[in-house]
């Protein structure tokens, strides 16, 4: 969320994220207000080398270009300093003197001459080879040219490169010519003295620049390098851009307001799968442990500050290796043994309920779409006013009619969800068939309560969720509006509700903090609500199988808008660059017009023999990649890198298997006759490059295992004093027969069985310190043949 945001007056705002210069991501509009809450959350892996991650926020015009209020700019070296935490970050200015990104490669030289009359002269030699990375101007390839200077106390000396057109890595390979000082005679003496004192001051600066042509030039950034550090040798190296020095200060930066964040930025160095079997083992066998809280498993949540950051990796790694459903089965009897009523069931934050709710976002995706996506598109297109809370309602509104659509829209999404158990997950249905029964035993005189396990999460945690949050959920392409939002909670509290068992009652209605919602649902008592969710209850918890008429559906894995370069089948076809929608089955590739239109170019999965990056220089547009198949390749580009990568990952997992799958490829296109890479100009020639390596062929389940344990060790390495004080609390507790007076040092940890305990955690240490050894030994070898000024 922001404050005081400026202009002091009610506005409409959003916020975007960004990788240097280019937007990965923008949260919904905020109407009216000086302190939007923007209350979003974005992951995202990122594909690239950055310098910054920086967030914008803008005031939405209609007419006219968003205006950039101002930003928060974080170097990627400081993010560790604020990962995991809330923080208020002040807003800069906006200035095109720091909007920078990118990175230059130069070779400098410094030459001794000898004139013709004996005098001795320096030369400094600047050899300007190319630039990788600029940003895009207004949503275009830039057109960069570079002004290389030697400056000095008394001196400035510039020259400039050409015009490079429409690119963001240009070529330049142009080299110039300095005199650093001046002739002097051919003495060792005077010679020395004025080198040295020249060169101390001065420095080589080397600018880049987008020609505007008939609008100013604009700024893209700078490096400097002092002549010093040459003296008779030659040096190159990639320098990153940077901003001008007084790019960032400003007397106005109090004026602009405040944007609190919270960010969590993680980087992994993921070593070879051999390397992580000790510890993988440890973690699988986390369901056979007795009792439950001396597994790996359970120490790692114990020993993380947010559980979540524990819970993401190991659900992960358990679904990939199928030890999910034992694991969550023991930690919900755990948790059941502190659950003194029934109905608060499942109502925390535990790892039971944390775990559970992670398994539901990454296996119900797709079953989210097939039950959801029809109805959440009509409600988000329809436009129906549906708000019934008398403070609320606009002039003219008419609340009984608004009742009437609340209550059209409710029973809809009711009917699809309780009509949706066909399709439910088997891994949904064996998590739920578990906590039923669970539950059940742990109240044996209470009937409803295997029900409500149930439904605490089913509907609370998954359903109402994800019709509150479609865009969250890959529901909808674009954030709700302000009405539409409205719309989408009150459904969604109606959800809940009606899923909650035993919620029907007039005791419960009663509970109400909303009048009008009390009366809403005066109008819901029946029988056959209660019956209906029953009935989907006793479904989506049961271990019979499913008809296998669902299984045949192909699965929905991404979609999205992206532009697509015109096949050029006829004569006379321009080849031009054309918005589509994409969309990307188990069974097919497809793009269409618009969003729910039929597809107009459709290849079979089982057809497509490779996907990868295509060059920038093809085109001159980034983030594109090329689908190749039985006819011409299909080239693509992505609205930024974030969903390239996302792209051509996904085509990849769901195309692993093909039999015909390449093994070389063309990197760039076939323009004008000739491939543009190896200058080969018969188009059906074998490509120059060999095809990128596999990936886990798993289109449901995108987990790579070998990550996971690593996140897993570094986070145990990030809480090794933790796992160290724990040990000494289960050595004291053994020898002492239980816990001292002083025990503060262990009163938060569950230990159960001490010995069994200390076990695990002994062998947790000693694995993870071998792999300390083994990260030691990379970065050694990493370091020892990285350049100074090299990425």
């Amino acid at each position: 969320d922001a404050k005081h945001l400026v202009p002091n007056k009610m506005r409409d705002f959003f916020c975007t994220i960004n990788l240097d210069q280019e937007e990965v991501f923008r949260t919904q509009v905020v109407e009216k207000s000086l302190s939007p809450y923007f209350g979003e959350e974005f992951y995202f892996e990122i594909p690239r080398t950055f310098q910054w991650l920086s967030f914008y926020i803008y005031d939405k015009s209609v007419l006219q270009k968003d205006l950039r209020i101002g930003k928060v700019s974080i170097k990627k070296e400081d993010l560790c300093n604020y990962t995991g935490k809330e923080n208020w970050f002040m807003l800069q200015p906006v200035d095109s003197n720091s909007e920078v990104q990118g990175k230059v490669h130069l070779e400098l030289k410094l030459n001794e001459l000898i004139t013709d009359n004996g005098s001795v002269c320096q030369q400094l030699v600047v050899h300007i080879k190319e630039c990788h990375g600029l940003p895009l101007i207004n949503g275009q390839n830039c057109d960069p040219y570079a002004t290389v200077s030697l400056v000095g106390p008394s001196r400035n000396d510039q020259k400039k490169t050409k015009v490079k057109k429409k690119t963001s890595n240009p070529q330049f390979n142009e080299t110039f010519y300095f005199e650093v000082t001046r002739s002097s005679s051919y003495t060792k003496k005077s010679q020395f003295q004025v080198e040295e004192e020249d060169i101390e001051k001065l420095e080589v600066r080397v600018d880049l620049w987008n020609n505007g042509n008939l609008v100013q030039d604009i700024f893209l950034g700078e490096i400097k390098v002092p002549v010093k550090v040459l003296r008779n040798d030659s040096f190159q190296a990639w320098y990153l851009l940077q901003p001008r020095e007084n790019g960032n200060k400003s007397s106005k930066t109090d004026d602009l307001g405040s944007l609190r964040l919270n960010i969590c930025y993680t980087e992994d160095s993921v070593l070879p799968s051999e390397y992580y079997a000790s510890l993988r083992n440890l973690l699988l066998k986390s369901s056979d442990v007795q009792p439950i809280s001396a597994s790996a498993g359970y120490i790692l949540s114990e020993v993380c500050r947010d559980k979540y950051d524990a819970v993401l990796p190991l659900v992960r790694l358990l679904l990939h290796h199928h030890k999910l459903v034992p694991f969550v089965a023991a930690v919900a009897e755990l948790d059941l043994k502190d659950t003194q009523e029934a109905n608060t069931i499942f109502r925390g934050n535990s790892l039971a309920t944390r775990c559970v709710d992670e398994m539901m976002k990454i296996v119900g995706k797709h079953y989210l779409k097939v039950t959801l996506k029809p109805v959440i598109d009509e409600i988000c297109e329809s436009l129906k006013p549906c708000e019934i809370d008398p403070i609320k309602l606009k002039e003219g509104d008419n609340v009984e009619i608004n009742m009437e659509n609340l209550r059209y829209y409710v029973d809809k999404v009711f009917r699809e969800i309780v009509r949706s158990s066909i399709s439910c997950p088997t891994l949904m249905c064996d998590v739920f068939y578990s906590l039923r029964h669970l539950a059940a035993k742990r109240f044996p005189n209470d009937p409803h309560v295997q029900y409500s396990a149930v439904s605490s999460f089913v509907f609370l945690r998954f359903f109402a969720v994800a019709v509150v949050s479609p865009h969250t959920f890959h529901l909808r392409p674009h954030h709700p509006d302000a009405q539409t939002s409205r719309t989408l909670t009150l459904i969604s509290k109606a959800i809940q509700t009606l899923g909650s068992w035993g919620s029907l009652t007039k005791s419960k209605l009663s509970s109400f903090k909303e009048t009008f919602m009390c009366e809403f649902f005066k109008t819901f008592q029946e029988e056959k609500f209660t019956e209906s969710v029953k009935k989907f209850l006793d479904d989506v918890s049961s271990t019979e199988s499913k008809e296998p008429s669902g299984l045949s559906e192909p699965v929905h894995l991404k979609e999205g808008e992206m532009y697509k370069r015109a096949q050029g089948r006829t004569r006379i076809g321009k080849k031009n660059f054309k918005k589509r929608w994409f969309c990307l089955t188990s069974r097919e590739f497809t793009y269409h017009k618009q969003q729910d239109k039929e597809p107009i170019f459709t290849i079979p999965i089982k057809n497509i023999l490779a996907v990868e990056k295509l060059d920038e220089s093809s085109f001159n547009k980034k983030n594109m990649f090329q689908v190749l198949h039985g006819e011409k390749p299909l080239y693509i580009q992505a609205n930024n890198c974030v969903e390239a990568s996302e792209w051509i990952e996904a085509l990849c997992r769901v195309t692993r298997c093909n039999q015909k799958r390449l093994n070389f490829y063309h990197p760039s296109a076939f323009l004008n006759g000739n491939w543009l890479c190896c200058k080969a100009t018969i188009e059906n020639t074998v490509g120059c490059a060999r095809c990128t390596a596999d990936v886990p062929a798993d289109t449901q389940i995108e987990i790579d295992g070998d990550r996971e344990a690593e996140r897993i060790y570094s986070l145990f390495t990030i809480n090794m004093s933790k796992l160290q004080k724990l040990e000494e609390a289960c050595g004291s507790i053994a020898v002492y027969q239980g816990p001292r007076k002083e025990p503060d040092d262990y009163s938060n940890f569950t230990i159960e069985d001490s010995v069994a305990t200390f076990h695990t955690l002994k062998q947790i240490i000693d694995i993870v310190e071998k792999l300390n050894e083994s990260h030691e030994k990379y970065q050694k070898k990493r370091s020892s043949s990285a350049k100074y000024g090299s990425e």
